[in-house]
């Protein structure tokens, strides 16, 4: 058995921010929520059972809450900085994808959300 890749997902990671083009957005702040997969090309932990051979999803976890507590006009300039992060900080990850939705953007939807997707390679 040959393994060539495995990823780690966080799913519903959900924080308050204060992302928006518009003024009320970026004063008062909102809910979004984030999806990130990364793909990790050392799969040695898959054997060795060593956490030392895979990326902490915990670490994840926390570039993405630092990288969404940084306000900005655009969701596509968020998932930008935490892609640029997770590779900057693992070398290991070879494939990134981020979901960032907006939980209830100010549209006047009964039940509506927003979202971006970036997804990147090493």
């Amino acid at each position: 058995m040959t393994i060539t890749e495995y990823t780690i997902s966080l799913s519903n990671v959900h924080l308050y921010a204060h992302h928006g083009v518009m003024p009320q957005e970026q004063e008062i702040g909102a809910w979004f929520t984030v999806d990130a997969e990364l793909a990790v090309s050392d799969h040695s932990c898959a054997v060795t059972d060593e956490i030392g051979g895979t990326v902490s999803y915990a670490d994840v976890y926390g570039l993405i809450v630092r990288e969404m507590s940084s306000p900005s006009k655009l969701l596509e300039n968020v998932a930008h900085r935490i892609i640029r992060c997770i590779f900057d900080e693992f070398a290991a990850v070879s494939r990134v994808e981020v979901k960032i939705t907006k939980d209830t953007p100010p549209m006047g939807g009964d039940r509506l959300s927003a979202a971006v997707t970036l997804k990147a390679h090493r």
